[in-house]
């Protein structure tokens, strides 16, 4: 029973190891074909505008109501410590450090991932099922440049204009739930948000929003083309596609707490 157990924790850690050096494989050819963005550059903007502009009314919808719950948890913390009054002049900069550094980059790049990722898993998938792959390779089109390297490319570049929308957004939302519940004045709220404010914040959301854009669009091409087993495998591939990409997600941004 013991050795069982080991064997199954040794087959997980070795396909665990397996697929992501195929993943790490993956990146190294999209790094590979950069040079050809200058010919490819059709194929990299119909997928910016499938990242970007399309996806534009949700991300400023969830950004929105980020920077209302972000205000209200602030606040909610500091009325039950009865500290709301003492904190006036720090609450905007506390919520603005929140939805920079946290909250926006994640949320947003989960939204991508549900949106945009399990749609890239489908469609590579559905290519895949159908031999269009093998069709692209017949006639010496490598599926890295033609598919991945787009695909990874205009997520890598579209997702920190998202996270900047998805910030001015959320400071939006927050300051009209202050001045709705809490009665606060325009001034005061970004009185507070520029005397305490790091362009280091920002920093980190951009850079954030990159690294998560470019590893779910990797994640997204990988599972697309790993998918088998007719329309049943299209479907898993979306819903695989999602999962690993939001795990992934949440664990790098784990270790930019731990770096920064």
């Amino acid at each position: 029973m013991i050795a069982k157990f080991f064997q199954l924790i040794g087959k997980k850690i070795i396909g665990f190891v397996q697929e992501f050096g195929s993943v790490t494989y993956l990146m190294f050819n999209v790094v590979r074909y950069l040079p050809r963005i200058i010919k490819d550059w059709r194929l990299v903007v119909y997928q910016m505008a499938i990242v970007g502009s399309d996806s534009l009314p949700l991300v400023v919808l969830i950004g929105s109501f980020t920077g209302a719950i972000a205000a209200l948890e602030a606040t909610s913390l500091f009325t039950k410590f009865n500290l709301l009054e003492l904190s006036r002049p720090y609450i905007g900069s506390s919520i603005a450090t929140a939805v920079f550094t946290e909250l926006t980059p994640v949320l947003t790049a989960l939204v991508i991932a549900g949106r945009v990722g399990g749609a890239m898993a489908a469609q590579i998938g559905a290519m895949q099922i159908s031999e269009q792959i093998d069709a692209l390779e017949m006639m010496a089109i490598d599926k890295d440049r033609f598919l991945a390297m787009p695909r990874v490319v205009a997520s890598f570049l579209m997702m920190p204009l998202l996270a900047v929308f998805s910030n001015i957004v959320a400071l939006i939302g927050a300051l009209i739930l202050m001045i709705i519940k809490y009665d606060f004045t325009f001034v005061a709220f970004f009185d507070s948000v520029q005397r305490f404010f790091r362009p280091s914040e920002v920093y980190i959301s951009l850079v954030k929003s990159m690294v998560f854009g470019g590893v779910t669009a990797l994640i997204s091409c990988y599972v697309g083309f790993r998918t088998s087993g007719g329309a049943e495998g299209v479907g898993n591939s979306t819903v695989r596609a999602y999962t690993i990409s939001a795990a992934s997600i949440l664990i790098i941004d784990a270790l930019f707490g731990l770096v920064f």
